[in-house]
């Protein structure tokens, strides 16, 4: 259970979010990454024929002017030209002898289009080798007259690698795509986010901002259906409260004209004493009609020693003969709010258990009371030790006039005092919760925003 009221919907909120942001994410990283590894296995196929021909044509002319170099040099001069090749173009000559020890070539496609195009152009019986007699280096056979010669060339001039700058650009285009998925996937949760943020804060009983008219016509759509939805609840429940409100009051003058001919009536006593009492419940059911409908703009919210307040309610309830109270109140408690409501919560809250949460076989209402401080908010408990309620009941007691007498004490009602409760406590924004004790009754504990929290 989490301490703060608004941490568990905010924490909903976020996974929420998150689940489906990083779901999204993660699909279009991956359309990407797949589209990427594509795009490299094609453009190696499709350009491993001419790179293969335009590396072979390479060979095919070191091998021929080499070759040509050699036969038209001056003898003398040979040795020189052999030096030359080596240390400026990297480029050696070897004879070609019989108990020479060969490695073949790796056989890659990008070879076989190599050593496919080198030996049409010099011949067939040219030779290839990865390795002689144990030198590394990319190794062609030609021939000068009846001498047969092998040219080594480095095999960095063969082999196809990444290198560094390859590398740095598939990191930037890799990098530059995950930030654009990032981006698309903002664009494409933010409007159902903003929307699921509205529909849990309708579900807390707070009235949304209207939600954005913009965006492609699905969303604008879903938006305006929500913002007429929002209206059309505000409007239901405007006019709920002005007839509750307007029923309440013209019954009020009725009441009262009643008592004042129950009084000055000559009835017997018990007969007056029992009309007295019907009316005077009237009285206090149409006083709960007037708390529902009071709207939550009248509040006026500031900072409040609640300590106090519960000290005070405390000893007025402890007045009444079938009520026996034991309290643990920290002191110093400051909460913010509206007093009177708050007042109100406390005392709906201690009749609804006085009434309903009477110690079997004993009709005295044992109550424990505690008040603490609790992170940023403030926990009130009022427990009774009463029957309890069935665990599959309980849900349903904020409901305006539900009254759940198939299991605690019958009384007379109009179901609403809970409801109070639970309108003023969110227009607070605190929490409401409702469980059996383990040892019996009934446990109502309210989370309060503490003062400077």
């Amino acid at each position: 259970m989490s301490r703060v009221p608004e941490r568990t919907a905010s924490a909903n909120q976020a996974g929420l979010r998150s689940g489906l942001f990083w779901r999204t994410f993660f699909l279009i990283a991956f359309l990407i990454a797949a589209s990427m590894a594509a795009w490299v296995a094609s453009f190696r196929v499709v350009e491993r024929t001419p790179r293969g021909e335009q590396i072979a044509a390479q060979v095919t002319s070191i091998v021929t002017i080499t070759r040509a170099a050699l036969l038209h040099s001056a003898p003398e001069l040979r040795r020189e030209l052999l030096f030359d090749l080596a240390s400026n173009q990297g480029i050696r000559i070897y004879p070609r002898e019989t108990e020479d020890v060969t490695d073949a070539m790796p056989d890659t496609d990008l070879m076989n289009v190599i050593e496919e195009s080198v030996r049409q152009r010099l011949g067939q019986d040219t030779q290839f080798a990865g390795e002689v007699n144990e030198i590394r280096g990319f190794w062609v056979s030609f021939r000068i007259d009846d001498d047969d010669y092998w040219l080594m060339m480095d095999r960095e001039r063969i082999e196809r690698t990444l290198g560094i700058q390859w590398i740095g650009w598939v990191t930037v285009t890799l990098v530059l795509s995950l930030l654009g998925a990032v981006f698309i996937s903002r664009l494409i949760n933010q409007p159902l986010a903003r929307l699921s943020s509205a529909a849990r804060a309708m579900a807390r009983g707070l009235t949304p901002a209207p939600l954005p008219d913009q965006g492609p016509t699905e969303i604008r759509e879903a938006n305006q259906s929500f913002n007429q939805m929002v209206q059309d609840l505000n409007q239901v429940e405007s006019d709920r409260a002005v007839i509750l409100a307007g029923i309440s009051h013209d019954l009020r003058t009725p009441i009262a004209r009643m008592l004042l001919e129950v009084e000055m009536a000559k009835l017997p006593e018990d007969a007056r004493n029992g009309m007295q009492s019907d009316l005077a419940q009237m009285e206090a059911i149409i006083g709960q009609f007037l708390d529902y409908a009071r709207p939550a703009e009248s509040s006026v919210f500031s900072t409040f020693d609640l300590s106090a307040l519960l000290q005070k309610m405390v000893e007025e309830a402890a007045r009444l003969p079938d009520l026996n109270i034991n309290a643990s109140i920290d002191t110093a408690l400051s909460a913010t709010g509206n007093s009177t409501d708050i007042g109100r919560v406390i005392s709906n809250l201690i009749e609804n258990a006085r009434r309903y949460g009477k110690t079997p076989d004993s009709g005295i209402t044992q109550l424990d009371i505690s008040a603490t401080r609790d992170g940023r908010y403030i926990r009130l408990e009022i427990a009774d030790h009463g029957a309890g309620l069935p665990e599959e009941e309980i849900p349903h007691l904020l409901r305006p006039f539900t009254r759940m007498d198939t299991a605690r004490t019958h009384a007379n009602g109009a179901g609403l005092g809970l409801a109070i409760v639970d309108r003023v406590v969110q227009r607070h924004q605190g929490r409401l919760e409702i469980k059996n004790r383990e040892a019996g009754g009934l446990a109502v504990r309210v989370w309060l925003r503490a003062a400077h929290a």
